[in-house]
């Protein structure tokens, strides 16, 4: 794949659709005609293409708020221009802020007026419970004392934030009726349940009580909660992105202690020391937080402590959601590769053929036994031949190797073996991984028929190295057969058979290789997945039994081939057919010996290639975790623990990109925007019309549920 090429999938995350592909899905949903020009109604925008808001009893002054969004010049009709302008404003960097602004912006007029601004915040659920005093100071500032300002957009963008701070501080001036400088807990959790919902984790609303004790230090009643405590809390809320960052470049520059991703409390508070607005009271509010998920976590009691990379998710609600997130997460691996430079890539394929030569010498010496067993087997006639020993089966073969051989007789040809074994499981595992990689989508998908063809290429190209390699040794193989006969060595079977020699029976072996690793790769892959965790994560055990079942299919239907290539490579002696190429060889061995032939060995070579490839891939995907060198190319799946990925960028994008076909290129992040929207600013309107109950606006979901958006919730590491 070419660096300007892109997949499907990623043109519907990273970019723009094109305009035809735009104007096919507009005029499935454009019913309506004003002189000669298609449009559909806002309502219809929200509710027929993008799925929000469907029902009898939804809230009008919601529904016309939301679907206004599109409508830039509020006329009513969302034509070809306004659809294709709203996709691009989807994938703007800035596409939250703008998407708000235009949610205030009721009449398109480019900016914002006072009118405006108290209509969208009375129409929220926040301030059906927190009415906001329209009369303050925070009003007269922005907007003047006789209301006039008109907003841009960039000034808007610092309101907003402005504004949910003041929401706050209101609300905590209501419960202090007497001035003290303090509420009580309830009162605070009260704040934070109904206007910083959106930011509040579970674990946190669950062990609320618990981190205000841990982490609160007024001298006043436990139960009291300072002003400086309640602002130090909010703005850990509103700033965990920034914590995160502290502990990403304390732990950069523990990069050589990969396997330590704890930070502790020391060690966070010294680097905390260079980000503004980050004081010690967050950073203890911060670490009374993850004390008590890892206690949760551990079932004891925690003495020491620390933070790790996966806590953030934990304590971060739904910032993670968010639509910039999960374009960067998305497409991060993707463009890594799309611009990896030539020299990376040559030097990250030679890294791992270095890797695939350690781990397929590891695979060969571990199973090599069994190997000899197999081909002394496949070598076996059914008629036997004066001076040659017969094996009743592959235990009987074994046993009487030992007996007459040694123990060294099992691995008699393990040198030449592994001379070869370095470029052939290499060659191997690199074709693979880099044809993967070509196919692989910006969402981290391979298609199945890519999968196979990668698998494929990895057998073809190893016959290079393999063909000469087996012939080498098979012919060492079953020369300890006849006792009489003088063992040769290596260099005497290489100078015998000569440069052609060397590739006798190669079209056996293409016929093996290829369907063998056309199946094996893409087994192993599904097998991986199967047996990973519930966070994506592949331990060593889970590694090796994936490699060890997915090797039994491929060794066991690739038989016949591996038969055949035994047959043609071994030399006749006398009294034995000889076999003039694949196709006599296939022929005379069905005459002679029946189907039953073909299976000859097929026992062995399970019991053979379906270890030694677990062991191979085992030992190849540890490699390259413990080394861990970044050639900005893609990791391999599995390969992230726990603690250092809580959710994949492929689980995120499930969980919140849209499905529907017709949702081309921006509109594919709608949901993600949308659910942006309250995660980020708190902008929650009431979904259903009014009820006559009293409590009816508590029960109001919030935008998620609104919107049609599951989130679920983040599952604590074990």
């Amino acid at each position: 794949m070419t660096p300007n090429t892109k997949s499907p999938r990623q043109s519907r995350v990273t970019s723009s659709a094109d305009r035809d592909e735009l104007l096919n899905v507009f005029n499935r949903y454009a019913h309506h005609e004003h002189l000669g020009e298609r449009y559909m109604t806002p309502h219809e925008f929200l509710q027929d293409y993008l799925g929000y808001l469907i029902g009898d009893n939804i809230d009008p002054t919601t529904l016309d708020i939301l679907s206004s969004l599109v409508d830039l010049n509020k006329d009513q009709k969302i034509t070809l221009t306004k659809f294709i302008n709203f996709e691009s404003l989807l994938l703007a960097s800035d596409s939250l802020y703008r998407l708000a602004f235009q949610l205030f912006d009721r009449h398109g007029q480019g900016f914002i007026i006072f009118d405006d601004f108290q209509y969208i915040i009375s129409a929220t659920k926040n301030f059906k419970e927190f009415p906001f005093n329209f009369n303050s100071d925070f009003v007269t500032t922005h907007f003047g004392a006789k209301r006039q300002r008109q907003i841009t957009y960039k000034e808007f963008t610092q309101i907003l934030l402005d504004f949910i701070d003041e929401q706050t501080i209101q609300a905590f001036r209501k419960f202090d009726k007497d001035n003290v400088g303090c509420i009580s807990f309830k009162n605070f959790e009260i704040i934070l349940n109904e206007l910083r919902q959106y930011q509040l984790a579970e674990f946190i609303s669950k062990h609320l009580n618990d981190v205000v004790k841990l982490s609160c230090s007024s001298s006043s009643s436990p139960n009291q909660i300072s002003y400086p405590y309640f602002t130090a809390f909010l703005q850990l809320l509103s700033n965990i992105e920034s914590m995160r960052k502290i502990y990403l470049a304390v732990n950069h520059k523990k990069a050589h202690t990969y396997k330590s991703s704890m930070i502790t409390k020391e060690e966070f508070l010294t680097e905390a020391q260079h980000f503004s607005y980050t004081t010690p009271l967050q950073i203890d509010i911060l670490f009374a937080i993850t004390h008590l998920l890892h206690k949760d976590h551990a079932g004891y009691e925690i003495h020491k402590d620390y933070i790790e990379l996966s806590d953030f998710d934990l304590i971060s609600a739904n910032e993670h959601l968010l639509p910039y997130r999960l374009r960067s997460e998305i497409v991060d691996e993707y463009y890594k590769i799309e611009h990896q430079s030539i020299f990376m890539k040559v030097l990250e394929s030679g890294y791992r053929f270095a890797l695939g030569s350690i781990a397929g010498a590891v695979g060969a010496t571990a199973v090599y036994p069994i190997d000899l067993v197999k081909t002394r087997m496949q070598n076996q006639r059914t008629t036997s031949v004066v001076g040659e020993r017969l094996y009743r089966n592959s235990i009987d073969c074994f046993k009487k190797v030992i007996r007459h051989e040694g123990v060294f007789g099992l691995y008699r040809g393990l040198i030449p073996q592994l001379v070869g074994v370095a470029p052939e499981k290499a060659i191997k595992l690199t074709v693979n991984d880099f044809i993967r990689d070509r196919f692989t989508l910006a969402d981290g998908t391979i298609p199945f028929w890519s999968e196979i063809l990668a698998g494929g290429c990895a057998g073809a190209s190893q016959v290079t190295f393999t063909n000469p390699l087996e012939i080498v040794k098979i012919r060492l193989q079953v020369a300890g057969e006849i006792q009489s006969v003088r063992r040769p060595a290596a260099s005497e079977v290489v100078r015998e058979l000569g440069l052609r020699g060397l590739y006798k029976g190669a079209r056996a072996c293409f016929l093996r290789d290829i369907p063998f690793s056309a199946i094996y790769f893409p087994a192993y892959a599904h097998t991986k997945k199967r047996f990973a965790d519930e966070h994506g994560y592949n331990d060593p055990k889970s590694l090796f039994f994936s490699g060890l079942l997915a090797g039994i299919p491929a060794a066991g239907l690739c038989t016949p081939a591996d038969v055949v290539k035994t047959r043609l490579q071994v030399q006749a002696r006398k009294g034995q057919t000889k076999y003039n190429g694949l196709t006599d060889a296939f022929k005379k061995i069905y005459i002679e010996e029946g189907w039953t032939a073909f299976w000859k060995g097929a026992g062995a070579r399970m019991l053979r290639s379906s270890p030694q490839f677990a062991f191979t891939l085992v030992t190849y995907e540890l490699l390259q975790r413990s080394l861990n060198i970044d050639f900005q190319g893609r990791k391999l799946e599995g390969s992230k623990h726990v603690d250092q990925e809580q959710y994949s960028p492929k689980i995120r994008s499930s969980i919140i990109l849209s499905t529907n076909s017709d949702h081309v290129g921006g509109f594919h992040l709608a949901q993600a925007t949308f659910e942006g929207i309250e995660t980020r600013f708190g902008l929650a309107f009431p979904k259903y019309k009014s009820s006559t109950s009293k409590d009816s606006t508590s029960l109001i979901p919030p935008l998620t549920s609104l919107l049609g958006v599951s989130t679920p919730q983040l599952i604590n590491p074990k």
